[in-house]
């Protein structure tokens, strides 16, 4: 009995070993109940395997350098993680009829970019260039984010390219300094590349072209999101609101808390504008005994007692340009170009269906105010006076040329700006642009002003030099900015 018993076991293991080696499929066993719902997903399981090897290889090269690469590295990890759990549950959740609804399910992963943009702020930290490429890099994982074509961002394949175009500029300054001193950094700025471009960009393309797909109608709504992941500031686009601008507006007649002083340069420009005076008021009038036709001596000398009005001051070569009017101008071409032109006293200018591959042209306008609500790829400013512009987004410059008076206000991020041949410009830069490279040439009256960091709203005025002191030592020309001393 116990022999039979024992080989009927016998029998059951080489069955059973037989079909393991046959390669017969257990598939139609239950799945472990913990199991994720969505893990399973091709797409999931794709991203997985991305992942895992593209932030592997960043950061293994951000192992080798430790500190503050390391720790950013984290978090771009930490944001990879939770755009999956966002893929995850959308399968799960009914889609949102906008983004006004969708802000809670999407405040995991602004509050991970968030923690990446706070690495780069206050005074600059060391490897800032690879703070900031991580920071402006997260910005595509906002692909996720995209409910239609009508959102107000672009498809997410092109979102993801877009994005990347702000970071490189940073990733680009890593690879210069290091290409000769650190093969790690080098290896990490090419590995922090190829994480969005080919690699994201490539995989949302394959598997999510049109956004994220959400659950059928009449599930549950997307405004009671799973508790899931950690955490990042809203991302550069335009899905998510746009920066709040500051307190103390850019062109504000208020005086500043700090100071009494009363308004000088272009700023009083600015305020006597706004304030509705009109701009002749101060001016003489000039009577029929002052005018040359009408004087006996026709010498060239006015009349002691006729009241002269003071020099006027000499002015810069920034003012020189003739201003020639035209027939005014706001319009798109072919495209890819908005052309602004001869504007004279539109305080109310806006262009707000603009993408980064469109640039901006500026020209001929006068006692005018420009918004630009959207990322575009550069913005010029040529030949305009008493102008003002306010933007959010440039991909590659911002430029201010043969002008007169103008006041600047970058909301959000501009790798460079460039300022010629130019008389009197306000530059006031956000937190998020303070890294911007700034370029000068035959200008005068410059002056950048910052956000303090101390009190919200309060902003701290830098000037430009403007004159230079050259010395020739040691076979070269050695120049330095004149420094003024005193109040």
């Amino acid at each position: 009995m116990e022999k039979a018993l024992v080989e009927r076991l016998e029998a059951a293991v080489a069955r059973l070993e037989a079909a393991a080696a046959s390669g017969a499929s257990f598939s139609s066993a239950p799945r472990d109940f913990g199991e994720v719902p969505g893990a399973s997903d091709p797409a999931i399981v794709a991203y997985d395997e991305f992942v895992a090897q593209a932030i592997g290889r960043l950061t293994a090269a951000a192992e080798k350098i430790g500190g503050k690469v390391l720790d950013a590295t984290k978090v771009l990890a930490e944001a990879f993680t939770v755009a999956k759990d966002l893929l995850i549950q959308a399968k799960q959740l009914q889609k949102p009829a906008s983004m006004a609804n969708a802000q809670d399910f999407f405040k995991p992963l602004n509050d991970v970019i968030g923690k990446a943009i706070a690495m780069t702020e206050g005074r600059r930290p060391d490897y800032f260039n690879h703070m900031k490429s991580v920071a402006d890099s997260l910005a595509a994982l906002a692909w996720v984010a995209f409910l239609g074509k009508d959102c107000g961002m672009s498809f997410p394949t092109a979102h993801v390219e877009e994005s990347w175009q702000m970071a490189e500029f940073y990733n680009n300054k890593v690879l210069v300094e290091y290409r000769n001193k650190d093969p790690d950094h080098v290896e990490w700025a090419k590995a922090l590349k190829e994480l969005y471009v080919p690699g994201l960009r490539d995989y949302v393309k394959k598997y999510y072209p049109l956004g994220p797909v959400w659950g059928p109608v009449g599930g549950a709504p997307v405004s009671q999101p799973k508790a899931a992941a950690p955490t990042p500031k809203a991302p550069a686009v335009k899905a998510p609101p746009p920066p709040a601008p500051p307190s103390a507006p850019l062109f504000s007649t208020e005086k500043s808390p700090k100071s009494a002083k009363p308004k000088e340069g272009m700023s009083a420009v600015f305020q006597e504008i706004s304030s509705g005076k009109p701009v002749t008021s101060g001016l003489r009038k000039v009577t029929d005994d002052m005018k040359t036709k009408n004087r006996a001596d026709r010498s060239g000398v006015v009349n002691s007692t006729a009241a002269t009005a003071p020099a006027p001051e000499k002015t810069s070569r920034g003012a020189s340009f003739a201003f020639k009017s035209g027939p005014p101008k706001l319009e798109l071409q072919m495209g890819r170009k908005w052309v602004v032109e001869n504007q004279v006293g539109k305080k109310d200018l806006a262009i707000d269906d603009c993408d980064s591959r469109q640039s901006i042209y500026v020209y001929g306008c006068k006692d005018s105010v420009l918004q630009v609500n959207g990322k575009v790829n550069n913005i010029t400013v040529d030949k305009c006076a008493k102008f003002g512009i306010v933007f959010k987004d440039v991909v590659a410059a911002f430029e201010v040329v043969n002008c007169n008076g103008v006041e600047v206000q970058c909301q959000g991020t501009a790798p460079t700006i460039s300022i010629d041949n130019t008389s009197g410009c306000q530059l006031y830069l956000s937190k998020h642009s303070l890294g911007a490279s700034i370029t000068s040439a035959k200008s005068s009256e410059m002056n950048v002003l910052v956000p303090s960091g101390v009190t919200d709203g309060d902003w701290v005025e830098h000037a430009l030099p403007q004159q230079y002191i050259h010395s020739f030592k040691d076979g070269q020309f050695i120049t330095s900015p004149v420094s003024h001393s005193g109040a």
